[in-house]
């Protein structure tokens, strides 16, 4: 049994010398050392030697077994080490080579106008003021002097959650609550999403961006509306800008107004995208009705304000000539690159 434990050692050795690759050695492991291997055959015949023998086998076994395992590490690691030096051979990097160039991204066309929005406003003294888009109905409509039986309700398409909590019609529930937990005088902008069950069109979205202002002081009068309106829109179009303001009516303003600007696309001679009226309508204002700040705590005796609202999207439009407003939603990457 010495003898043979002896010949698998000397076999062994000469085998791991021939193993060109890691698929070899572990072959050479396997039919030495493994389960059903040539020395563990031999270790299941110690029970017929006797017990003089079998201490001296057992010892001779164990070494024999350390010796293999070392010189199959041992050749297991130069044959790794040779692969590798094989492999750095095969994939050299020319590191000269010039890298691959990398698409930068920049701000879609809606970010860009409605941060030249929030500057201009910024620049004539109004903070920006955020809020929840998820909104409870009362600070959507009832704060805002809209009764649940308001026949406005019926045109505001609105997205119900459930009775008592919508998805935001308006970015004028912000000013509920900034007039709820600041003391005048006031004067912000709130800037958000909104939505609105509205069938989409070049000039209508589901989903859309608005920008509420508003100013609450003493002494606030139309005039300061009209003159804060009129500077907006000739910072943001140009000097040249023409804009019009029309009667209208809002639950949440008294008096109330809507301002259009000049078609860009037929110059107040009638088109497709101003629907053959020659002025595009970008914003509702007026002055803030006074049960709306009663509502909010607000003596309305004291104080008065001025309130407006605009779609960022038809700005963005009128801003870059676009008479699309799908366009900014279909990720067209030839439409963004001219942003």
């Amino acid at each position: 049994m010495k003898a043979a434990l002896e010949a698998i050692e000397k076999k062994a050795f000469e085998e791991l010398e021939q193993s060109t690759d890691l698929k070899a050695l572990d072959a050479v492991r396997v039919k030495y050392l493994g389960k059903k291997g040539e020395l563990t055959a031999i270790l299941k015949q110690m029970g017929k030697l006797s017990a003089e023998e079998r201490p001296v086998i057992g010892q001779l076994a164990n070494q024999i077994r350390a010796q293999i395992e070392e010189k199959l590490e041992e050749s297991k690691t130069n044959l790794e080490s040779k692969l590798l030096d094989e492999r750095l051979k095969t994939e050299t990097l020319d590191v000269t080579l010039p890298g691959n160039k990398q698409v930068i991204g920049k701000k879609h066309p809606i970010t860009t106008v409605l941060d030249e929005i929030k500057e201009i406003f910024i620049g004539m003294g109004f903070e920006i003021a955020q809020g929840p888009e998820v909104e409870l109905d009362y600070y959507n409509f009832e704060a805002l002097n809209i009764p649940k039986d308001h026949p406005a309700r019926d045109t505001q398409d609105t997205f119900y959650i459930n009775d008592n909590v919508v998805l935001r019609t308006q970015t004028s529930p912000v000013q509920i609550h900034a007039m709820e937990n600041k003391k005048p005088p006031i004067r912000i902008i709130a800037p958000g999403r909104v939505y609105r069950s509205d069938a989409l069109d070049a000039t209508h979205s589901p989903l859309f961006h608005q920008m509420e202002g508003l100013v609450v002081d003493k002494n606030i009068t139309m005039s300061d509306l009209k003159g804060t309106l009129e500077v907006f829109v000739k910072r943001l179009y140009g000097e040249d800008s023409v804009v019009r303001f029309r009667p209208h009516h809002f639950p949440f303003t008294e008096p109330s107004a809507e301002l259009d600007v000049m078609c860009f696309n037929c110059h107040g001679e009638g088109c497709r995208l101003c629907k053959g009226e020659g002025w595009i309508e970008i914003l509702g204002c007026g002055m803030v009705h006074p049960k709306v700040l009663a509502n909010c705590g607000i003596d309305p005796e004291e104080y008065s304000g001025f309130a407006f609202g605009m779609g960022v999207e038809r700005v963005v439009m009128r801003r870059y000539n676009i008479d699309d407003l799908r366009m900014f939603y279909e990720n067209d990457v030839r439409f963004l690159n001219q942003f």
